[in-house]
């Protein structure tokens, strides 16, 4: 993404030291990844900051995108996951949802907005089982 986005925009990683390992199918989850930060790059009016951040527990693999955007009212934190949902003037409003059904449908996992905050920005939270190959 980065080299894809302005130099307005910052993006930031945070990850932990060692692998990370979870049982995901690579190019879906990308695509997820990507649409996450397309949005936060919207959300941002193509100014501002995305951090990504990668943790685990014994259970999970949690991802966070974190954007320096508009924020989404409390009340639309499952709306925006509804095909046809759209602040934008371009575009379907298909991309949360369809990134919520590869979340859930190919990686039995659950993305859900975090937090936000209107005027400062928003934080989606990606939860996946640990893979059952790791030892």
């Amino acid at each position: 993404m980065d080299k894809r986005t302005s130099s307005k925009v910052v993006i930031a990683t945070h990850f932990p030291n060692g692998p990370v390992i979870a049982n995901l199918i690579e190019s879906l989850f990308e695509w997820v990844a990507e649409n996450l930060c397309k949005n936060a790059v919207d959300a941002m009016d193509g100014s501002g900051r995305i951090d990504i951040l990668l943790d685990e527990d014994d259970k999970y693999v949690y991802v966070e995108v974190k954007d320096s955007g508009k924020g989404i009212p409390k009340s639309n934190f499952t709306s925006v996951f509804k095909p046809g949902f759209t602040t934008k003037q371009r575009g379907w409003g298909l991309g949360l949802s369809l990134a919520k059904r590869i979340v859930e449908e190919y990686h039995n996992g659950k993305i859900y907005v975090k937090d936000s905050e209107l005027g400062v920005g928003t934080t989606f939270r990606i939860e996946l089982s640990k893979g059952a190959s790791e030892a």
